[in-house]
């Protein structure tokens, strides 16, 4: 079982790290890119559906000459350049067809890899409370299995009765189990995980088919992938661009025959081409693909693309205070004697009374007094009588070697030492209480000797990275059931911009309601049932796996590691995406300038334009060589940026000026200059081999 599941892992860790190198995805794209010839499925992406429609008939141009020996459409008997023409139009295509095909590749990787998790089990259905034992196929919505220990889950579902220790690796990767609980929010679990411990009962809640590892199947299989708003105004940006240049390319030949030349239909092709931006066109599926990727390796499934770009758009963060700023469990922090009483003997009294509290807070307690000197004490033994914890008396404590000793609330040990706490405990008391913290009052025999300032730990660096999400344009808001005083305390001790205290699920929705009618973009986590109306209203919504079915429903990003910290990434990988997106439409742009300057003095080369001369700067061999080391260039850009496309522009928190400053250094002025070395290059080779004839 242990081999099994140590190869789940192997197999879910190899899908979601597969590398450009990787030949399985390779071998693979380089069919797809093919098959993507279609034109019903080219015209989808109007700029290269037009570069492949110039690749016919520059074909037909090249058969024509070549066949019946006859100028044809070229205009001269130069088959050997149309021929080039022809073919590195074909590649141009094929290198766009091929990154998209790559993208999609990763995501099928993936895929396979979850498939590899998935097999048929029995099940244990119970019907009448006897045990029918069936294939996990034939299990529908609203049936109860049992699961004992090493059993597989049959199917999605609510844990209605029991706990467990549940291994989720062929689904998260991670060998940590988890527990799942009956009457909560991590009741939800998912087919295909095996129970390590216990006993539970299980309602499922999806049919065979809709389960959630059949949908992050689907949804991890790119090719479904529907375009997102700003990929679609980006794609009807650059159909336009098109359609520009193609009239100002057809209105060259009148120019070319006042100037006393003619300009042939392979050259015009050739000119459009290489005018209209196909680097963005070649890759802006790629990059969309490769957001949905990169979320997915960091163990989020994006149930939409839409989601990963409203990630990069997010203005304000909802956080959670439990699990996300604090740890969630109050910890002790400080010790405070009484006025007289030595530090030595609270310390030792403390630890005492809290051997036998399991809680977090007696655990923190007892290892924070060893920490500061007590003597270790046995947990247990002759003369020594333990008193949990009752809701009547609110104290704990142990009674040993006729001594008592108790810790507990302040009223109920004022009561139980039958003295008012002295006034320098009273005060320390309430001063723990305005700081958000929560005092206990230790005694012995009846007399205080001390309190003690527990209080909820905020998280180390959690203040630096809201200082970095700041630096980002990101607000943050804590949300938190806690009373205002508190609130406030952990707000001011984790440097959060706002926070909601006391909330409920109304106040949740009404929050993200006032802030979306600011105009500002809103993510939150949620895994309850009561978070299920705040993340449906979300613009970015992320429900954690170990959640309810109504949360992960309600959501748009589900983080299989459960991880409501996980928030900060998603939003990175958003922004991250947006900003990849942008830089290669900068370069691609700039890319046409520089083809331009190459192109346009080719054509009027020899004509009675003197003037036209001038522009050409990069003083390229001949007209055939320069538009056919324009065409080279132009397709070998799209394969050299496939890995930015796909890896993405690091993201850094500098500020949106300075991002776009960057943005206009890096990728506006490199791609006008790349153009100019690499076509002078490519001009010098095919002039040395003999190609540009």
């Amino acid at each position: 079982m242990e081999d099994r599941q140590r190869q789940e892992r192997r197999n879910l860790r190899r899908g979601r790290t597969s590398s450009l190198t990787d030949r399985t995805i390779l071998l693979p794209a380089l069919g797809g890119a093919f098959t993507k010839l279609n034109p019903l499925r080219m015209v989808r992406n109007p700029v290269m559906f037009v570069v492949e429609v110039g690749s016919v008939i520059t074909t037909v141009v090249f058969m024509l000459d070549l066949f019946n020996g006859t100028p044809g459409f070229s205009g001269a008997n130069n088959q050997l350049f149309v021929g080039q023409i022809a073919a590195w139009l074909w590649l141009t295509v094929l290198f766009a067809n091929f990154a998209e095909a790559v993208a999609e590749g990763r995501g099928k990787a993936q895929a396979a890899a979850l498939r590899r998790t998935r097999s048929d089990t029995i099940a244990r259905r119970l019907v009448d409370g006897k045990e029918d034992r069936i294939p996990s196929t034939q299990l529908r919505k609203g049936d109860v299995v049992v699961c004992e220990v090493g059993d597989v889950i049959p199917g999605d579902g609510d844990v209605i009765e029991g706990i467990a220790s549940v291994d989720e690796s062929a689904i998260t990767g991670e060998s940590a189990p988890v527990i799942r609980e009956a009457g909560g929010d991590r009741s939800a679990v998912t087919g295909g995980t095996r129970v390590l411990s216990d006993r539970i009962v299980v309602q499922i809640t999806a049919n065979p088919g809709q389960t959630f590892l059949d949908r992050m199947i689907n949804l991890v299989e790119s090719a479904s992938r529907r375009k997102t708003p700003n990929e679609i105004a980006l794609n009807i940006l650059l159909a336009a661009l098109t359609i520009i240049f193609m009239v100002a390319t057809v209105t060259l030949q009148p120019f070319a025959i006042y100037a006393g030349t003619s300009v042939t239909i392979t050259v015009l092709i050739a000119l459009l081409v290489c005018l209209i931006p196909t680097t963005i066109g070649g890759l802006l599926s790629a990059i969309g693909i490769a957001g949905i990727d990169r979320l997915l390796q960091r163990n989020v499934v994006a149930l939409s693309g839409r989601a990963v770009e409203a990630a990069g758009d997010v203005d304000t963060l909802l956080l959670d205070k439990t699990g996300t700023i604090t740890y969630g469990n109050r910890q002790a922090s400080e010790f405070i004697p009484a006025p007289g009483v030595p530090m030595n003997r609270l310390l030792e009294a403390a630890e005492l009374a809290s051997l036998a509290d399991e809680t977090p807070e007696g655990k923190s307690i007892v290892a924070l007094a060893r920490r500061l000197g007590a003597a270790a004490a046995s947990n247990g033994g002759d003369g020594m009588t333990f008193v949990p914890f009752s809701a009547s008396t609110r104290m704990s404590g142990v009674d040993v070697d006729s001594h008592s000793i108790r810790k507990g609330a302040d009223d109920a040990m004022a009561r139980w030492s039958a003295n008012e706490l002295p006034a320098e405990v009273a005060e320390r008391v309430a001063m723990i209480g305005r700081s958000g913290g929560t005092p206990l009052v230790v005694g012995e025999d009846h007399v205080v000797l001390g309190t003690i300032h527990l209080k909820d730990i905020v998280k180390p660096g959690i203040r630096d990275r809201f200082a970095e999400l700041r630096r980002m344009g990101l607000r943050t808001v804590m949300i938190t059931g806690d009373n205002p005083l508190t609130a406030a305390a952990i707000a001011r001790e984790s440097g959060v911009d706002d926070f909601l205290a006391q909330a409920t699920p109304e106040r949740k929705l009404e929050l993200i309601k006032n802030e979306q009618g600011q105009g500002r973009m809103i993510a939150m986590t949620g895994d309850g049932t009561n978070d299920a109306p705040a993340l449906a209203q979300a613009d970015v919504a992320v429900a954690m796996n170990s959640g309810t079915q109504a949360a992960k429903e309600a959501g748009n990003l589900i983080d299989l590691d459960s991880d409501p910290t996980k928030l900060i990434e998603i939003v990175e990988a958003g922004k991250q995406m947006l900003i990849t997106r942008g830089a290669l439409t900068t370069f691609s742009i700039a890319n046409d300038v520089a083809k331009y300057f190459a192109i346009i003095p080719a054509i009027f080369i020899g004509t009675t334009v003197g003037e036209l001369k001038a522009l050409n700067v990069m003083q390229l061999h001949s007209s055939n060589s320069a538009v056919l080391a324009a065409v080279i260039f132009n397709a070998l850009i799209i394969i050299a940026l496939v890995p930015l496309a796909l890896r993405g522009v690091r993201y850094r928190p500098i500020g949106a000026a300075a991002l776009l400053r960057n943005n206009l250094l890096i990728y506006g002025i490199g791609g006008i200059i790349a153009p100019f070395i690499g076509i002078k290059l490519i001009d010098l080779i095919i002039t040395a081999i003999g190609l540009s004839a």
